[in-house]
């Protein structure tokens, strides 16, 4: 027997983390960081759960900064092994990790010079020397190809249709002799564009699904509909649509969308700034690894980029952005983070929240406790940086670009599996939508299904 521990991801949605022990051997599935509420960011700072010297192996599912963001921490504090991923969530891990130091670094720095730190000194979670040797361990494997991560272990890589290099990651002995483990990772959507549909499933023993939307459902496609007229209202009151956005993976496709709707005439041209260094660096990969994506984003005939509307502007530095920040009217800006918790995008948010004339759009999952969450929920004011911003703006969110399968497409991906799982854990989720799937996976399908709870140790067939 071997066991598995659910270090984070365990009722709440960031912090994927899974120890699996077999034999002498002990492997991290995932090394996120935990985002949202204060409880759970605190998480991020405590000791590690494990020790991290006697980690062998970490196996990423992708790049995203709650699944990858612990990696520097855990290598400062002793792991010395290998890092298995996917080439594109390597490239990708390159800009967010160093990214996500910096940031820390930066509001280190901020906090001690504004003393509004309950610390003193203010100090980050990471460094940049530490996310540099962090990715000095990675280990890109291509997908479908066994990956031998410790003696007598291997892992192969599976797409997830999730984010460029996303998989989900399948367990097992090198010799075949015992059951398999899927780590389901973040499961992506059908028939969207930019990525591929998620690989049907594959025959396991134990299957750790997420859970994100477990109680709700997309919206149905409207060929840019509600963003059109989203774009349309905020020009016309002479205004700009500030959009947080995830830096890899949700940029891309927001501007699929600004470029078609330019293209068709749908809605005005317009300045269309990206401010994030990162995702300027992640739409360089997504081009390179363009044969990963669906052909519809692939560059035409006589064109430089596939993302770029006509008045595109990458923003480089930060005199740049503030630059942006200052000037006056319509235009579109999408900067980090997706869920406002830090990042260029508070900049443009202090400048912009209290002008009615301006919209904040949010494109994806807004986690409990973070400023996107409290802004959707009606927020008349949010501190950033020490202050209270009111909030005048108009505030929408569209669910339809989540990256994230809804309920239905859990459950239409869970049909592709070849047989049952012996067990299906529900990770990844708010216990609402976990309740909700646990409920529909045993009902239409007669699956055995556990929520587990945070640390909580099972015994598992491998």
């Amino acid at each position: 027997m071997a066991s598995l521990t659910f270090l984070g991801a365990a009722g709440t949605v960031t912090g994927s983390q899974y120890l699996l022990e077999v034999d002498d051997q002990r492997v991290l599935l995932d090394c996120g960081m935990f985002q949202g509420l204060k409880a759970l960011r605190e998480r991020n700072w405590a000791r590690l759960p494990v020790h991290p010297a006697s980690v062998h192996a970490v196996v990423l599912t992708h790049a995203h900064l709650d699944h990858s963001g612990l990696l520097p921490r855990l290598v400062s504090n002793g792991f010395a092994g290998r890092i298995f991923c996917t080439a594109g969530t390597s490239d990708l891990c390159k800009l967010v990790l160093p990214d996500a130091a910096r940031l820390q670094e930066e509001d280190a720095r901020r906090a001690n010079k504004g003393r509004y730190s309950k610390h003193t000194p203010a100090l980050p979670l990471f460094t940049e020397s530490d996310a540099s040797e962090a990715l000095s361990r990675l280990q890109p494997f291509g997908f479908n190809r066994a990956a031998p991560i410790t003696p007598g272990l291997e892992a192969d890589f599976i797409n997830a249709g999730h984010l460029l290099g996303s998989a989900y990651v399948r367990v097992r002995r090198s010799n075949h002799s015992g059951g398999t483990i899927l780590f389901g990772g973040d499961l992506g959507r059908y028939d969207r564009p930019v990525l591929p549909d998620p690989s049907p499933g594959v025959e396991c023993d134990v299957l750790l699904l997420e859970s994100t939307y477990g109680n709700r459902l997309h919206p149905p496609e409207d060929d840019g509909a509600r963003l059109a007229d989203i774009i349309n209202d905020t020009a016309k009151r002479d205004g700009k649509l500030i959009i947080p956005s995830f830096a890899i993976g949700r940029v891309e496709e927001v501007l699929y969308w600004l470029k078609r709707l330019e293209d068709s005439g749908r809605v005005p041209v317009q300045p269309v700034y990206v401010d994030s260094p990162m995702a300027l660096g992640a739409l360089e990969y997504y081009r390179r690894h363009a044969a990963e994506l669906d052909p519809d984003v692939r560059p035409a005939r006589g064109e430089v980029c596939a993302f770029c509307t006509s008045r595109f502007s990458p923003v480089a530095s930060a005199r740049e952005s503030q630059e942006v920040v200052d000037r006056k009217g319509p235009a579109i800006i999408i900067s980090a983070s997706g869920m406002a918790t830090g990042g260029r995008v508070l900049h443009h948010l202090v400048g912009g929240l209290s002008d009615p004339r301006n919209t904040v759009l949010f494109v994806g999952f807004q986690a409990a406790g973070t400023r996107g969450r409290d802004l959707i929920e009606g927020a008349h004011r949010v501190k950033m940086y020490g202050q209270f911003i009111p909030v005048e703006a108009r505030i929408d969110k569209l669910n339809a670009m989540s990256a994230h399968a809804d309920a239905d497409e859990a459950i239409r991906w869970l049909r592709t599996f070849p047989r049952a799982p012996g067990i299906t854990y529900l990770v990844h989720g708010e216990p609402p939508a976990q309740e909700a799937l646990k409920a529909r996976i045993e009902r239409e399908l007669g699956w055995k299904v556990h929520i587990p709870a945070y640390r909580e140790r099972v015994d598992v067939a491998l």
